[in-house]
């Protein structure tokens, strides 16, 4: 009875460990197709959060922008370090993070301008 069941176990164990196996084979293949999905934008993104360490979703957020357009950047970028600036009672630590989150947007937006073709740039300036 119990060289039966150390056999179950045992197959058990193998199906389950060749299931495992199969998932992180394809999940390592989806992850290789979405990076070479996303280009080397995606590349020069990612670098760029990990140099700035804030992405660009947090960076939208703190600066309550939905589209990254200058205008906007610009406009809640100066409303909100006028706000927290320290001499009428705001956060340096706020400040900062405010100051932070332009850089990152900035960045981004020179990213997407170096993705555009010519002809688009000289269109939109």
């Amino acid at each position: 009875m119990a060289k039966y069941l150390a056999q179950i176990i045992v197959m058990g164990a193998q199906v389950v460990g060749r299931a495992f196996a199969r998932a992180l084979q394809q999940e390592y293949a989806a992850s290789q197709a979405a990076a070479r999905a996303r280009g080397s934008a995606g590349m020069q993104s990612a670098a760029t959060s990990s140099i700035s360490g804030m992405n660009l979703q947090e960076a939208q957020q703190i600066l309550n922008v939905t589209k990254l357009t200058p205008e906007e950047i610009e406009k809640n970028y100066e409303h909100l370090f006028k706000v927290n600036d320290k001499s009428v009672g705001g956060s340096f630590y706020l400040q900062s993070k405010v100051v932070r989150a332009k850089e990152r947007l900035d960045e981004e937006l020179s990213i997407q301008s170096e993705e555009k073709p010519p002809s688009q740039q000289k269109t939109e300036t």
